[in-house]
C-alpha cells in the first residue's frame, strides 16, 4: 500500500513543478504528516524531492528527475486524453487503474505538454446515456470485462424472451449504446465447437463465471465493423409490417425526425414526385401499427395516413377527440 502511495507521490510531482504538503495530502488520501514522512523516505532511497519552506513553500523533484516522452506532438498528447470515456470505465471497474494511466502519462510528457489533459477535457465531453434515464452499471460488468481483457471464455445463464438458458462464450468485446451495455461474444454449439457471433445485453445475464479457460482470438474480427452490421440488422428486423402515408412538404422534412431515419429517407427516395396539391405519398416500413400511431402522431396534420385502414380508423378517432376539446 504505502509503495504505491509513494510512486503515485513522485508521479505527481513529476508531473507538476510543486506540490504543497496540503495538495499532496489531498491527492494522496492521507495526512500531511504522513506527506512529511514519505517524502524523506523518498529522500533516503535516492530520489531527489527537495522541501521548499515558507508560506509558498511545497515539495518538488530536482535535478531533472523524470522521464519524457519527446515524441508526441500537442494534438496527438490532447487525442491521448480523449480516449478514454470516465464513466465507461468507472462502470467496468478500471477507473482507478485509468487514473494511473493518465497520471504516467502527464508525468512523462515535457513541461509545454501537460496541459494536455486540461485543454481536452475542457473541450470535449460525452455523455453516453439517453436522455430522462438513470444510468445503471449492470452488477456483471466488472466480470466481463475482466473476462474480455484477459480472452478468457465465460459460462453464464442468460434471460432470454421465453426462458434463461445456459451458454458458454467467448467474449470478444463491449459496447455501450445509448446507456446500455452489450457483449459480442462467440457462443457454443451443441457440439462445442465456438462458431457463431452473437449479441447480448449485458443486465439480462443472471450469472457469468469466467473460469480460467483462455481462447485463441480471431485477429481478423473487428469490433466496430461488427457492431455495425449487427446494428443495422436489427434495425431492419424490428420494422415488420408497413404504413402508407401522404405527407405535405412540411410533413416530408420532418418524417426523419419521427421514425426511424434510414427508412424515411428511403421511403422518400422510392416516392413518386408531389401530386398537385405539393403532397408525397409513401410506403413506411414501421415496427408495428401501435409504435406506427404514436410516431406518426408527432406529425399532426403534416401527415395523412392512408393505409391500413385500421390505423386510419385509430387517426380519424383522434382527430374527432381533439376537435372536442378545442371547439370554440
Amino acid at each position: 500500500m504505502r509503495a504505491a502511495r509513494l510512486i503515485k507521490m513522485v508521479l505527481l510531482l513529476q508531473s507538476r513543478a510543486s506540490m504543497t504538503a496540503a495538495e499532496l495530502a489531498r491527492e494522496l488520501e492521507v495526512s500531511e504528516r504522513t506527506v512529511t514522512r514519505d517524502a524523506q523516505a523518498l529522500s533516503e532511497a535516492g530520489v531527489p524531492v527537495y522541501a521548499d519552506r515558507g508560506r509558498a513553500g511545497g515539495y518538488r523533484l530536482v535535478g531533472g528527475y523524470r522521464t519524457r516522452l519527446t515524441g508526441l506532438a500537442r494534438d496527438e498528447a490532447e487525442a491521448l486524453f480523449l480516449s478514454g470515456v470516465p464513466g465507461a470505465l468507472r462502470q467496468m471497474g478500471l477507473e482507478d487503474a485509468a487514473s494511473a494511466a493518465r497520471l504516467k502519462v502527464s508525468a512523462a510528457l515535457l513541461p509545454s505538454l501537460r496541459d494536455a489533459s486540461r485543454t481536452a477535457a475542457q473541450r470535449f465531453h460525452l455523455d453516453a446515456p439517453n436522455w430522462f434515464t438513470e444510468p445503471k452499471a449492470p452488477e456483471l460488468l466488472p466480470v466481463i470485462a475482466d473476462a474480455v481483457w484477459d480472452d478468457r471464455r465465460v459460462v453464464a445463464r442468460y434471460r432470454g424472451r421465453e426462458a434463461e438458458v445456459a451458454r458458454e462464450l467467448e467474449p470478444y468485446g463491449l459496447v455501450l449504446k445509448a446507456g446500455v451495455w452489450y457483449l459480442c461474444a462467440r457462443v457454443a454449439d451443441d457440439r462445442g465447437a465456438f462458431r457463431a457471433f452473437r449479441v447480448y445485453r449485458i443486465d439480462r445475464f443472471a450469472s457469468a463465471d469466467a473460469g480460467d479457460g483462455v481462447f485463441e482470438r480471431d485477429e481478423d474480427f473487428d469490433l466496430p465493423a461488427f457492431w455495425a452490421e449487427r446494428a443495422e440488422q436489427f434495425a431492419r428486423s424490428i420494422l415488420r409490417t408497413e404504413v402508407v402515408v401522404r405527407l405535405s412538404a412540411d410533413g416530408v422534412r420532418a418524417l426523419p425526425y419521427a421514425v426511424d431515419p434510414v427508412s424515411a429517407r428511403e421511403a422518400l427516395a422510392a416516392a413518386d414526385g408531389p401530386d398537385d396539391e405539393g403532397r408525397v405519398t409513401v410506403t413506411l416500413p414501421v415496427e408495428s401499427e401501435e409504435v406506427a400511431h404514436g410516431q406518426l402522431m408527432a406529425l399532426g396534420p403534416r401527415a395523412e395516413v392512408l393505409a391500413p385502414a385500421s390505423l386510419r380508423t385509430r387517426f380519424a378517432a383522434d382527430a374527432r377527440r381533439l376537435a372536442a376539446l378545442y371547439v370554440t
